[in-house]
C-alpha cells in the first residue's frame, strides 16, 4: 500500500463532521479501494472549543484556514466553509495556486468562479473536484462527466432544491398554503431562517449552472439563467395541476438551440408521465438526455450530513486512484463562452390562472387577447357561478412563444374584469 493521502479540511460544520466521521468509520474500506489511507491530518474551523462529537486527537488545528491551504504537508484541501466569495474562495485559489488538489461542496462560489478556478486547477496540474456542490449525495457531475461521456446531451433537467421540492410536495398533500408550509419546514430544519436562497430559486440556479457547463462544454454562466422562485404558487395552483394531470415542481433547465444556451429555473408543470413528477419530499433528482443513451433519470437525498459526505469521499477517492479529470468535463480552455437564449425567446404550453368578475363578455374579452397574439386555447375552467363576484378563471394553451403570452397577459391585466395580476406557469413537456 502506498502512502496515506492527507487531508487539511476547512470548515467543520454538518459536511464537514461528516467527512470525518465516514473516514474514521469507513477508513480500512476506503484504504482497500483506493491502495492507500485517507487521513485527516489538519482541520480549521471557527469555534475549537465546540463539541461536534468528533475525535481530533493527532489533528493539526488551524485558526487561520489559509495558512492551512499553503501548508506544504498536505496533499488536499477539503473546502467546506461556504459562500462565493470571501474566505472560501481564497481558500481554492491559495491551495489550487500551489498545485494541490481541491475538494469542495461549495456550489456558489463554483457557480460564480468555477470558470476561473478550473483554468487554475489546469494550470498547476491540480484536480479541483465538486460532486457534492450538486444534489448533495447523488453522482450527477460522475454520471454526466463519465458515464455519459460518449453522448452529446440534448438537454438537462431536474428537481435541485429539496426544500422547495418538500414544500411544494406538503402543499399537494394538505392543501395548505405556501407560507405555512414554509413555517413548518423552517422548524424541521429543512429551511433556513432567511429562506430565499431556496425558494427564490437561486441555490437550484447554482446547480444548474454547473451541470449546463459540465454537459455543453460551455464557461460557467450563472448571471445568464433565467430564475423564478416558488413564493406566488398557491394550494389553487396546485389543485388544477392535479386535476389537470400536472404536479407542480420547482425545476432547473439546461438544453442549446440554435448554438444558444438555454437555462432556466422555475416552477413548472410536470406530467404524471414524466418521472420527475414522482419525486416527492427533500429528494432531488437529475434527468439527463444523451443523443445516444437517452434520458437517464438519477434520484436521491440532496442534502445532509451523510449524502453530502458521502459526495465529498467519492472525490477523495477518485483523486487517491489518481484520477485527476477536467472539472466541466473537457479542459477549460476549450469551454465555449455560451450564448445566452432570450428569457422571452421560450416556446411551450401555459398555465394561466386569473382572478376575474363573474360576468357577460370576460371570456370574450379575454378571448380576444389571445386571439390578437395568436395563442391557441387547449382547456378553459370556471368552477362555480357567482354573478358581480370574483372567480378563478384557468385556461391551459397550447405550445406558443412566452413573449405572446406575457403581450397577452399585460392586456388581459388591465381589464376592469381583472381583479389581480395573472399567474402563469409554463408546462413542462412529458
Amino acid at each position: 500500500m502506498t502512502a496515506s493521502l492527507k487531508l487539511g479540511i476547512a470548515g467543520l460544520g454538518t459536511v464537514g463532521s461528516g467527512v470525518v466521521r465516514l473516514i474514521e468509520e469507513n477508513g480500512t474500506v476506503l484504504a482497500e479501494r483506493t491502495g492507500r489511507p485517507l487521513v485527516v491530518s489538519a482541520v480549521s474551523a471557527r469555534d475549537r472549543r465546540k463539541d461536534r462529537g468528533l475525535s481530533l486527537e493527532g489533528v493539526r488545528w488551524y485558526d487561520d484556514p489559509l495558512a492551512m491551504a499553503a501548508e506544504e504537508d498536505l496533499d488536499i484541501i477539503v473546502e467546506l466553509v461556504g459562500g462565493s466569495d470571501g474566505i472560501a474562495l481564497d481558500i481554492v485559489r491559495t491551495a489550487l495556486e500551489q498545485g494541490k488538489s481541491v475538494v469542495t461542496a461549495n456550489k456558489a462560489m463554483m457557480a460564480h468562479h468555477g470558470t476561473e478556478l478550473a483554468r487554475l486547477a489546469e494550470s498547476n496540474q491540480a484536480a479541483l473536484a465538486y460532486e457534492a456542490a450538486v444534489a448533495g449525495g447523488i453522482p450527477a457531475i460522475k454520471v454526466l462527466r463519465e458515464g455519459l461521456a460518449a453522448n452529446q446531451f440534448v438537454r438537462i433537467h431536474g428537481i435541485l432544491n429539496g426544500t422547495c421540492n418538500y414544500i411544494l410536495s406538503t402543499m399537494r398533500d394538505t392543501g395548505r398554503e405556501f407560507g405555512e408550509v414554509l413555517a413548518e419546514a423552517q422548524k424541521l430544519g429543512y429551511a433556513e431562517a432567511d429562506p430565499s436562497f431556496d425558494v427564490d430559486g437561486i441555490d437550484a440556479a447554482h446547480k444548474l449552472a454547473l451541470l449546463t457547463a459540465l454537459a455543453f462544454g460551455t464557461e460557467v454562466d450563472f448571471d445568464s439563467i433565467q430564475m423564478e422562485g416558488i413564493r406566488s404558487i398557491s394550494s389553487m395552483d396546485i389543485a388544477y395541476a392535479e386535476e389537470l394531470g400536472y404536479r407542480i415542481k420547482l425545476l432547473g433547465m439546461a438544453r442549446r438551440k440554435n448554438g444558444q444556451i438555454e437555462q432556466r429555473v422555475h416552477p413548472c408543470m410536470v406530467p404524471l408521465d414524466n418521472p420527475l413528477s414522482q419525486v416527492d419530499g427533500v429528494f432531488n433528482a437529475v434527468l439527463a438526455e444523451g443523443d445516444f443513451s437517452g434520458p437517464i433519470m438519477i434520484e436521491g437525498a440532496g442534502a445532509g450530513e451523510g449524502p453530502t459526505a458521502s459526495a465529498v469521499v467519492a472525490d477523495l477517492i477518485d483523486i487517491a486512484r489518481g484520477l485527476k479529470l477536467p472539472p466541466f468535463a473537457v479542459p477549460a480552455d476549450k469551454l465555449e463562452r455560451a450564448v445566452p437564449l432570450e428569457s422571452d425567446a421560450h416556446f411551450g404550453a401555459y398555465f394561466l390562472r386569473l382572478l376575474v368578475v363573474d360576468r357577460p363578455g370576460v371570456i370574450a374579452d379575454i378571448a380576444t387577447a389571445l386571439r390578437d397574439e395568436e395563442i391557441s386555447v387547449e382547456a378553459l375552467l370556471q368552477r362555480g357561478r357567482a354573478p358581480g363576484e370574483a372567480v378563478p378563471l384557468v385556461i391551459v394553451t397550447h405550445e406558443t412563444g412566452e413573449a405572446q403570452v406575457l403581450r397577452a397577459l399585460n392586456r388581459i391585466e388591465e381589464l376592469d374584469s381583472c381583479l389581480q395580476e395573472p399567474r402563469f406557469i409554463r408546462i413542462e413537456s412529458s
